[in-house]
């Protein structure tokens, strides 16, 4: 059954890029290259691609414009998801959800453990859901953390994920 829903899922996805970072620019954002990267090598478009500050209403008002946004069909957010006062992506990305996916979270924490950085993975906020009929992710900002959350959990079901949200419209 799931392959032929990945048959039928389509093979690529129109996607935005944002990085949530104090410090990063267009030079410097090592992890929003690494996301380009990684989804044109999948045959996925990236339609819109921003750095912003973490600030909470930064954060709302970046989200609000892709999810509504007709060329996007996946936000991917990176950074801003530790503990430290300043991360506050998680805290901007939750209540949007319409729908949360847990599994994304736990099996990034546990890939995280088993294969990247140990028992530091609780550290670890990765959240993804659906909003206004779109698929969002928001992940670490190191490369590491956007390598493994894109080649094992992102990737293989994204156009499964979008075929999903789009199929009772």
């Amino acid at each position: 059954m799931l392959k032929q829903h990945r048959k039928k899922s389509p093979r690529s996805v129109k996607c935005a890029v944002v990085t949530v970072s104090d410090t990063r620019d267009k030079e410097t954002d090592k992890s929003g290259k690494l996301l380009h990267e990684l989804l044109e090598k999948d045959h996925h478009k990236v339609h819109f691609y921003k750095i912003i500050p973490d600030e909470k209403s930064e954060i709302v008002q970046t989200l609000n414009e892709t999810i509504t946004h007709s060329d996007i069909e996946c936000v991917i957010v990176n950074g801003g998801t530790g503990i430290a006062k300043r991360d506050v992506t998680i805290e901007a990305v939750e209540p949007i959800l319409d729908k949360e996916l847990p599994g994304f979270g736990e099996l990034f924490r546990y890939l995280s453990y088993e294969l990247d950085i140990g028992s530091a993975s609780i550290l670890s906020r990765a959240i993804a859901g659906v909003a206004n009929n779109t698929a969002v992710f928001s992940i670490p900002g190191s490369s590491g953390a956007v390598k493994l959350a894109m080649e094992k959990l992102i990737s293989p079901e994204l156009g499964h994920i979008v075929m999903e949200i789009n199929k009772d419209l």
